[in-house]
């Protein structure tokens, strides 16, 4: 019995030791990156494939600046980043201003930082068509809607959805996907989806970033040859980085500065950038009002 006792007894200081052992290592593997890791989620500016590399560089040049570990996911709508941010599955978004107004409605997300296009943190919302239609305005593509397919990028989306609908209701001719003069209305779910369809010619219309059309031109993925600009929105801010509203200040700061100091051109080109600039909640005050307009929220 005396064998017995103390072989158990040795055991359970051996297992003992051990976990002391491993509450060690973790604590010091805690230490090393800076305590928990802090998580990132991304709507897709582009292909997911396309941002894949950006977004592995950007990782890294946080990790080493917040020194703790930083994972940045694409996600692959608009609405689950939203849905990630509100429900505390991550730190940080980055979000379409719609998006955004709506995550701040809901859960109190802070605008930090935004990124710069040529210089200024302006963006606009177009309606393009295909070169060979004969509507050089939107006043001419209206002359008859019901011969017309028009496209909207994501129902989240800020220039792709938001902004073009409430110039279509206020000329009469859109109320909702169900109710309207056209002759159909779809929803591509993105903004490149959307360019290639007026240059395939499936739509004859359809309303996108003015940002991302760029970049697809730049990238070669559409012909700008092919497609015409008919109607362009009043400047629109910058898709903002968002964080959690209890993050705590000191981390607010490094995250700007980590994306003021940010020079790498694929991380830049990813997001169609110049380079970044700090941003607050009250430069997406238009489009809350807009949101406002379409009771997308409430006050």
């Amino acid at each position: 019995m005396k064998k017995i006792f103390f072989y158990t007894i040795g055991i359970l200081t051996i297992l003992f030791l051990a976990a002391c052992g491993n509450t060690e290592d973790d604590n010091n593997a805690e230490q090393e990156t800076g305590g928990d890791s802090f998580s990132i989620g991304v709507i897709p500016a582009q292909t997911e494939g396309a941002m894949e590399g950006a977004m592995e560089k950007l990782q890294s040049i946080l990790s080493e600046d917040l020194n703790r570990e930083v994972t940045v996911d694409v996600y692959p709508d608009y609405n689950g980043v939203v849905e990630a941010l509100n429900y505390d599955k991550i730190d940080m978004a980055y979000l379409g201003p719609l998006t955004y107004v709506i995550a701040h409605e809901n859960s109190g997300a802070k605008a930090i930082i935004t990124q710069l296009i040529d210089g200024e943190p302006f963006y606009y919302s177009y309606m393009i068509t295909h070169k060979d239609n004969p509507w050089n305005s939107l006043d001419d593509l209206l002359d008859n809607p019901g011969e017309i397919d028009f496209a909207y990028g994501d129902i989240n989306s800020t220039s792709g959805s938001l902004i073009p609908s409430i110039e279509l209701q206020n000329r009469g001719v859109y109320e909702s996907e169900d109710e309207h003069e056209f002759n159909s209305v779809r929803f591509t779910g993105s903004h490149d989806a959307t360019a290639l369809a007026v240059q395939n010619q499936q739509v004859d219309a359809g309303a996108i970033d003015s940002a991302i059309y760029n970049q697809l031109v730049e990238s070669g993925k559409i012909d700008q040859n092919q497609i015409k600009k008919i109607w362009q929105s009043d400047k629109l801010f910058q898709y903002p980085w968002t964080v959690h509203k209890d993050t705590d200040e000191e981390t607010i700061e490094t995250l700007q500065q980590s994306f003021l100091d940010i020079e790498d051109q694929e991380i830049l080109d990813a997001f169609g950038a110049s380079g970044f600039t700090k941003a607050s909640n009250e430069d997406y005050e238009s489009i809350r009002q807009a949101a406002l307009k379409q009771g997308i929220i409430e006050e």
